[in-house]
């Protein structure tokens, strides 16, 4: 899936900064990502667990999962925003809920 470096907007980038995760994970997920279970109508969502293994706001965490949500629109990915969370043990593709 192709997203181009400015449908970067800049809340999203504000978001982004703020929840932790990078580009190269928006660019992971989108890619290499399953589908999201709490997309709202209108709206696609992908999911991807990286390992982390690393401090976020004091704690360690062994994993990040991140999900981006998003639009098609004109044939483009419009990325409406990216959340992570950190933890350990997220269900990852394949896994049984």
């Amino acid at each position: 899936m192709k997203n181009k470096q400015n449908n970067y907007h800049k809340h999203l980038i504000e978001r982004m900064m703020q929840r932790g995760i990078a580009r190269e994970e928006i660019e992971t997920t989108l890619n290499k990502g399953w589908a999201a279970i709490d997309t709202k109508p209108g709206a696609l969502g992908k999911s991807m667990v990286f390992l982390y293994n690393a401090d976020w706001e004091g704690k360690q965490f062994e994993e990040k999962e991140v999900t981006v949500y998003y639009k098609i629109k004109n044939e483009r990915v419009v990325i409406l925003t990216a959340i992570a969370r950190y933890g350990s043990n997220f269900p990852k593709k394949g896994d049984v809920k």
